[in-house]
């Protein structure tokens, strides 16, 4: 019988970019995808509206101000940000239930909120997503329509401020088109899943196991 290969543990994953770079697409695909470790998606809180289609504790667990604050002062967000003027967070229960699960968790969140993460959770993967031209960043938050022209410059202020950031990341996946975004980020998946930083004493183990192997063979 072959001996199957030493694993790692599931670990988070972040995403994150300017608003319009394309996350919540790549995003989508990747939960669709059927192959390799479990990936689940870290459902955020937020103080904002819902957006027409947004479904609660689908797209957002959505909450007003006052209980927002409850939960980041009891210590239940694992990371949380003021952005654009509302409050967003993502749950220590996300995590948590993941980890059960045995789960990659898929953040997609923003500059502020990944500084957090990766603070908390040092074995996160940290993934910035841009696009190809500053004109596709317009383009998409247009197209969305439904940000005030106040909205959509304090949105295009911060796209420059996260865009600054982006030497903080681990990786930088330029969103030029859409299936070659999809499989650079499962390529990193991949290849994190299997670097020897993370696989340690495991991957120790798995090569004293093939060497008593191959002397009991001799």
């Amino acid at each position: 019988m072959t001996a199957r290969g030493p694993e790692t543990d599931a670990f988070p994953v972040i995403l994150a970019g300017p608003s319009g770079a394309g996350k919540t697409t790549i995003r989508d695909r990747l939960l669709s995808h059927s192959g390799g470790p479990p990936t689940v998606f870290s459902v955020s809180t937020t103080t904002r509206a819902p957006r027409p289609g947004e479904r609660d504790g689908v797209d957002y667990r959505f909450v007003g101000r006052d209980g927002f604050a409850r939960l980041a002062e009891a210590g239940h967000m694992l990371e949380h940000a003021e952005v654009h003027g509302e409050w967003y967070g993502t749950p220590r229960e996300n995590l948590d239930q993941a980890r059960a699960r045995g789960a990659h968790l898929l953040l997609d969140i923003d500059v502020q909120g990944a500084r957090q993460v990766r603070a908390a959770v040092p074995e996160a993967v940290s993934v910035f997503v841009a696009p190809a031209s500053g004109d596709r960043i317009l383009e998409r938050l247009r197209r969305r329509g439904s940000e005030t022209s106040e909205q959509l410059e304090r949105r295009l202020a911060s796209a420059r401020a996260e865009l600054a950031a982006i030497a903080e990341f681990e990786y930088l996946v330029v969103n030029d088109d859409l299936d070659r975004a999809v499989a650079a980020i499962r390529s990193i998946l991949e290849a994190e899943s299997r670097a020897m930083s993370r696989l340690g004493p495991a991957a120790e183990s798995f090569a004293r196991r093939l060497a008593g192997e191959i002397a009991d063979s001799v």
